[in-house]
């Protein structure tokens, strides 16, 4: 889905220029320990919708989206799921954690 590939633009470009996986991991782990829960991941990439929802009404219209085919509006809890699920197809290991080189990769 688009809005997934959307998430990781959303993503701070400083977080994209790290060194190394457990850099970028840091970004995310808002408790330090070391890995990634679901809602530290959905936290996040959230924060980039909610800097493009320049109203903040939690629905991001076509004026406040980057030009592209798909223009039409985007409800934050949409986005919030479609992260949910890009999380899980990132676990592979399915241990309700994504560790640095799982945060790395593509989404599977």
């Amino acid at each position: 889905m688009r809005w997934a590939a959307l998430a990781m633009l959303l993503a701070p470009l400083a977080a994209l220029a790290q060194d190394t996986p457990n850099d970028y991991l840091r970004q995310f782990d808002a408790d330090g320990d070391g890995r990634i829960a679901v809602q530290e991941y959905v936290d996040y990439l959230a924060a980039g919708f909610r800097a493009m929802d320049t109203n903040g009404d939690g629905i991001l219209d076509a004026s406040e989206l980057p030009p592209g085919p798909r223009r039409m509006p985007r409800t934050l809890a949409a986005f919030q799921a479609d992260l949910r699920a890009q999380f899980h197809r990132s676990d592979r290991n399915h241990d309700g954690f994504l560790s640095a080189r799982e945060l790395a990769q593509p989404p599977g």
